[in-house]
């Protein structure tokens, strides 16, 4: 009875010590839509419209490539795409399409610092994970150059990937997987220029080896566009001997389904 009592009160402190944080986020962001800004009830909401604009990514899609299919074809069914380009990972998920609303959102966190947002991604990446998450050993991010995290202060893949660790109860390897090279910014390029942009950009840090060998890992990115970026970091994680990959974005470029 005395541990159930004592427990409570921890649960309590903790709530009590969380409600200045929150007050201050309110202060700093008010309570308002997270894309339009429009007055809500709550941090991390949607207003009605702007939930209505959003295209979350559901079955029926392909197993490996999350390619959604515009009508079903049964389960475990694989698109010709991930038959004719077998990618480096097992399996790709994302919460939703990359239009309107979501790339405001996606601009948010990683533009405007609203890491604010982060948390709520991470809950829709996790109902998009289709289990995988429960199912892994670890999760890391796709990193930035430390030259580029000097200038934008943070990895908005870190971030989604600390939320995604600490909802989920599962090991965060925010420093197992390197970016040895900087390289180019990605938007605009062409897929052969991005292949080539990030060829021998990843590397697995000195002693570090043991974090993947074996293992099943997710790999978190914000937006897949042509899988160039994660397909290079799956390559070196798959080489360091890693089970199983699973690349988890919040957001994927797919104008249609097949």
């Amino acid at each position: 009875m005395a541990l159930r009592e004592g427990w409570s009160s921890l649960k309590l402190m903790g709530a009590l010590t969380a409600l200045p944080f929150r007050l201050l986020v309110d202060l700093v962001y008010p309570p308002g839509c997270a894309v339009c800004g429009i007055a809500t009830g709550r941090q991390r909401g949607l207003c009605p419209t702007c939930w209505s604009g959003l295209r979350f990514i559901e079955r029926p899609f392909c197993e490996v490539l999350g390619i959604p299919f515009s009508h079903d074809l049964g389960s475990g069914i694989i698109s010709a795409e991930a038959i004719a380009n077998p990618p480096p990972f097992d399996r790709l998920r994302s919460a939703a399409f990359h239009d309107e609303p979501v790339r405001h959102l996606v601009h948010g966190l990683k533009y405007r610092d609203r890491t604010d947002l982060a948390a709520m991604m991470a809950e829709w990446m996790l109902r998009a994970a289709d289990g995988t998450v429960e199912r892994c050993d670890a999760i890391l991010p796709v990193p930035l150059h430390r030259s580029r995290m000097f200038s934008r202060k943070f990895n908005q893949a870190a971030e989604l990937a600390r939320h995604i660790a600490q909802q989920s109860d599962k090991a965060l390897l925010p420093a197992t997987l390197l970016r040895i090279r900087r390289t180019r910014q990605q938007v605009g390029l062409g897929a052969r220029a991005r292949e080539d942009n990030v060829r021998g950009a990843f590397a697995i840090a000195k002693g570090r080896e043991a974090d993947v060998f074996g293992k099943r890992l997710v790999l978190v990115d914000d937006v897949y566009t042509t899988g160039a970026t994660v397909a290079a970091a799956a390559r070196v994680l798959r080489k360091a001997g890693a089970a199983d990959i699973t690349v988890l974005t919040f957001a994927r470029a797919l104008a249609e389904t097949i």
